[in-house]
């Protein structure tokens, strides 16, 4: 059996490998990765609004990995619409890109899933191989890390390399035009880097399990000696 304090170093450990699978869950499921302020362009043009006037041709978008929704004024009133990045929206995008982010994330899962086995391993038992204990456990948390780490590092190149929010934006539509005054990250997207971090700081307790804490040590009762006067007696 490990020490109590490696069992509170690997259970501690545990539940931070159970937050990061919860992290990556919940930014893959949620459509708040970006958010932001559309322009109808073409109704502007129409127009020919002028400053004060541009508020009524304003509209937001929102959007995940799956889908999204956005919401726009081209003077006709405010008109709602749900975005599904599949199965045809993913033709109009960097299909390959967006792909190669859902997979890196999805392979992040999987390594966070095998990271959490191997705490709770160490936590029950004493690892006979190097591979199954705090080493493996050091090379488990990078691989998730590292993906993880790839994958918002994808989407922020799709979004400023490719145009996706315009893209996103503008597709279905045939008589307008929307143009993207501004675009912000959303807390879907800093989830998944909050799963890095996680496994950073999973690095760091695992490596606090190499402290030796000092045995407290009582001190026995000294034993009383028998003298050469003592046995005279």
């Amino acid at each position: 059996m490990p020490t109590l304090w490696k069992q509170i170093v690997f259970s501690f450990a545990s539940i931070l490998s159970i937050g990061s699978v919860v992290l990556l869950v919940v930014a893959l499921s949620t459509e708040r990765w970006i958010t932001g302020t559309t322009l109808c362009q073409t109704g502007v043009d129409l127009v020919n609004a002028s400053s004060p006037e541009l508020e009524q041709f304003t509209g937001h978008i929102y959007y995940g990995l799956f889908q999204g929704g956005k919401t726009r004024r081209c003077g006709l009133g405010i008109r709602r619409s749900k975005i599904y990045i599949f199965p045809k929206l993913i033709k109009k995008i960097n299909s390959g890109l967006h792909m190669i982010i859902i997979l890196f994330l999805f392979i992040a899962i999987g390594f966070a899933v095998v990271t959490l086995a191997f705490c709770i391993y160490n936590a029950r038992e004493v690892p006979y191989q190097s591979i199954k204990g705090p080493f493996g456990l050091y090379i488990w948390n990078f691989i998730a890390a590292l993906f993880s780490a790839m994958g918002f590092a994808c989407f922020l190149a799709a979004i400023q390399c490719h145009r996706l929010t315009e893209h996103v934006a503008n597709y279905s539509e045939s008589l307008f035009t929307l143009m993207i005054l501004e675009e912000n990250l959303g807390y879907s997207f800093w989830l998944c880097v909050a799963s890095t971090v996680t496994h950073g700081a999973n690095i760091l307790v695992v490596a606090s399990s190499k402290v030796h804490l000092p045995k407290i040590q009582t001190k026995k009762p000294e034993e009383p000696t028998a003298t050469g006067d003592d046995f005279l007696y």
